[in-house]
């Protein structure tokens, strides 16, 4: 499946509507670990083809990052049932992203 891009726009619908969890990877293009995370992030829509994975651009979506507290980049969070499942900060494998998953 591929990585959805997570806007205001679409959030409702691709992350709070879900039927199935959704990983959301918060980055930045000015970002070297998110860079790293990138290519992870890819794998894991491969990997997990039961969860929807999106990636949401920080700088683009600013009052969504502020909603969810995320104050560091890469933020991963996992959302089930419209909640905030897990969150983890900073770059991880794909071993640690399928730890996240519910």
């Amino acid at each position: 499946m591929a990585v959805l891009e997570i806007t205001t726009d679409n959030f409702e619908q691709e992350v709070l509507n879900s039927k199935v969890p959704v990983l959301v990877d918060f980055w930045a293009v000015w970002c070297g670990p998110c860079q790293m995370q990138g290519p992870v992030i890819e794998e894991a829509a491969e990997a997990f083809p039961e969860i929807k994975v999106g990636k949401l651009n920080v700088d683009e979506q600013g009052e969504l990052s502020q909603k969810y507290g995320v104050m560091s980049i890469p933020t991963l969070i996992v959302f089930k049932d419209g909640e905030v499942f897990k969150k983890a900060v900073g770059f991880h494998s794909l071993e640690e992203i399928k730890k996240l998953l519910p």
